[in-house]
């Protein structure tokens, strides 16, 4: 948690390992936190959580990054954009996202990978034209193209997360 949440106790914090402890001081630091998320036994799991949790964080800052210097090359101000995200919250995506890529249920396609790479070879020549660089989307266009080399490019294009499962 931040630290206004940490203030507020509004925040949340993970544990995982010895149990007895856990139990012993839940009620304290569900009070001073908001909310305690228990993730088992094995100890150092609520680590690995928070750090690939902050990973996440990571990768959506660089990909808001990335949209803002292609929404500008394109004369779009950041309120503009903010306005999608208004009315289209990418917050309730999410589960259903990570849903799609854990079942490994690719070949039911919602975005084909081909035409998500078209979009991607879009994006990267409007910052190429500028002048603009674009942290993620070069990297993304990598792990398409490698993708659809191996025959997924009909696949939902989500599928460029299949090596990591």
């Amino acid at each position: 948690m931040d630290p206004q949440n940490a203030l507020e106790s509004t925040g949340f914090m993970l544990a995982s390992g010895a149990q007895s402890m856990i139990k012993k001081y839940e009620a304290e630091l569900s009070k001073m936190t908001g909310k305690l998320l228990n993730f088992g036994a094995e100890e150092g799991k609520a680590a690995g959580i928070k750090l690939s949790g902050n990973l996440f964080l990571l990768c959506l800052t660089v990909g808001l990054a990335d949209a803002l210097a292609l929404a500008k090359v394109q004369g779009i101000q950041p309120s503009e954009f903010l306005k999608l995200f208004n009315n289209r919250n990418p917050d309730a995506m999410v589960p259903a996202r990570l849903k799609k890529i854990t079942k490994a249920k690719f070949n039911e396609p919602l975005w084909e990978l081909n035409m998500a790479r078209k979009d991607a070879g879009f994006m990267l020549s409007a910052a190429n034209n500028t002048g603009t660089n674009l942290a993620a989307i070069p990297a993304i266009a990598t792990a398409m193209d490698a993708c659809i080399a191996k025959g997924h490019g009909n696949d939902d294009w989500s599928v460029i997360a299949k090596d990591g499962l």
